[in-house]
C-alpha cells in the first residue's frame, strides 16, 4: 500500500470536510466524523489544521476556488453573453453532478451570519474575500459591464436557494429562470445562471 503525503492527506480531509460540513453545518459536524471519513485520527487531523475553523474555512474556499476554475475553463475564448452562458451551463451541471458543492456553499453563508453575530468576523472576511475573487472572475472572464456581472451572480444565487429548497427540474419555478427551458421548464437546459 502506497503510504500519502501529507499534503494529499491534507486534500483528502478538504474533501472530506466538504462532504460532511455540506450534510450537517458547521455546527453539526465533528471532527471526529471528518477523520473518519478520510481514515485517520483526530490528532493527525489537528497536525493538518489547527482546528475545525481551519477546515471549514479550508473548504469554503475550495468551494470558492473550483468555481472559479468552472467558469474560468466554461469561458475560454469567449466572451459576453457567450461566456456567462457557458459559465451558467458549466455552474448548473457542477451542483447537478456535486450538489455538496451547493449544499457546501450555502453551508458557508449561514456560517458567515452565524460567526458574526457572535462577534468573530475573521471567517466573514475570508468569504467576502473569495466571494470578490470570484466576481472578479466573471466579471473579467465575460469582459461583461457591472450590471451584467452582478445579475448573473444574483441569477446563480437564486438558482442555489431553489436548488437548496429542492424545486424538482420540471417545477414550473424554473421556467421564469430560463427562457429557453420551455414548457418543462427544466434545469438541465439552462442559459445562463
Amino acid at each position: 500500500m502506497v503510504r500519502m503525503s501529507a499534503e494529499e492527506r491534507r486534500e483528502s480531509v478538504i474533501r472530506a470536510a466538504i462532504a460532511e460540513f455540506a450534510q450537517r453545518g458547521y455546527y453539526g459536524t465533528s471532527t471526529e466524523a471528518i477523520a473518519k471519513r478520510v481514515g485517520v485520527s483526530q490528532p493527525y487531523l489537528f497536525r493538518l489544521f489547527p482546528g475545525k475553523k481551519a477546515i471549514f474555512a479550508a473548504a469554503s474556499e475550495r468551494c470558492i476556488d473550483d468555481m472559479r476554475q468552472v467558469f474560468g475553463e466554461a469561458a475560454e475564448g469567449l466572451k459576453g453573453e457567450e461566456a456567462l452562458r457557458a459559465m451558467g451551463e458549466a455552474y448548473v451541471r457542477l451542483i447537478q453532478e456535486r450538489p455538496e458543492r451547493l449544499q457546501m456553499q450555502m453551508q458557508t453563508y449561514i456560517t458567515v451570519a452565524a460567526a458574526e453575530a457572535e462577534g468573530e468576523r475573521e471567517f466573514g472576511e475570508l468569504v467576502r474575500d473569495g466571494w470578490m475573487r470570484l466576481w472578479d472572475a466573471v466579471h473579467l472572464l465575460s469582459g461583461a459591464d457591472v450590471d451584467a456581472t452582478t445579475a448573473f451572480l444574483a441569477k446563480g444565487m437564486l438558482i442555489n436557494t431553489y436548488s437548496a429548497m429542492g424545486f424538482p427540474p420540471e417545477h414550473r419555478v424554473w421556467q421564469g429562470m430560463f427562457p429557453d427551458a420551455g414548457a418543462t421548464g427544466r434545469l438541465d437546459k439552462c442559459s445562463d445562471g
